[in-house]
């Protein structure tokens, strides 16, 4: 397999038009297995979705969206975290290349999603990080899942990661808001502003427990 050299290509898209056609078709081929594979998860919860519109009373979805990682973003990653620059280390080390991020309505509809991609037969959870129950320090919540699912190809068949975030929508606001203000900040974020976050982080949380607890008065216990 191709080796990437660490020297003065910017990208693997330099590199790419730097090693000819081979190169070329070898990531073609190794990014399209985890658009299979991102296409196949987001059919499982396209499924789920409809089924459960037509048993209940809400939808537990209230938008999906996927994301592979361009070669320059992988590239960016492998660096990063100091992954050696070849096809077959970006592919045991890196799990992210296809990202699938799903947005409920309720915190209960998050956990119910993660259960019923678990339960599927060819469906393998590899992790779990609930950023829920034990929200990181600045107040980010969210449910990360990576899960591997076969991807059949031509002449075999792969099983190929794909990181799952599953969160309600006061969680996906404040980490949309975070994410651009980290972003005009470039990282480095002024305390007066940290602190507003945290604050905005504990009145989404108490956003989500009324909810839950407005709609459980109105329609009953959930499920």
């Amino acid at each position: 397999m191709t080796t990437v050299d660490d020297n003065p290509i910017n990208g693997l898209v330099d590199l790419v038009e730097a090693s000819g056609d081979e190169m070329a078709r070898e990531l073609a081929r190794f990014r399209m297995r985890y658009k299979f594979a991102m296409d196949e998860v987001s059919t499982k919860i396209a499924i789920l979705r409809e089924e459960f519109e037509h048993t209940h009373d809400h939808s537990p979805i209230e938008h999906v969206r996927t994301r592979l990682k361009s070669p320059d973003s992988l590239l960016a990653k492998a660096r990063k975290i100091g992954c050696p620059l070849t096809l077959e280390a970006l592919e045991q080390q890196i799990r992210d290349i296809a990202g699938i991020r799903v947005v409920c309505p309720f915190v209960s509809d998050v956990y119910w999603i993660m259960e019923m991609l678990g339960s599927q037969s060819d469906v393998d959870v590899v992790e779990v990080e609930d950023y829920i129950a034990e929200p990181k320090a600045n107040g980010y919540r969210s449910l990360h899942l990576i899960i591997k699912v076969p991807v059949y190809l031509s002449d075999r068949a792969v099983d190929v990661p794909v990181e799952l975030q599953i969160r309600t929508i006061a969680m996906d606001f404040w980490a949309s808001v975070e994410h651009s203000i980290y972003y005009k900040y470039d990282g480095t974020v002024p305390t007066t502003l940290r602190d507003e976050l945290g604050a905005a982080a504990r009145t989404a949380a108490d956003l989500d427990a009324t909810m839950a607890r407005l709609r459980s008065e109105v329609h009953g216990p959930v499920r």
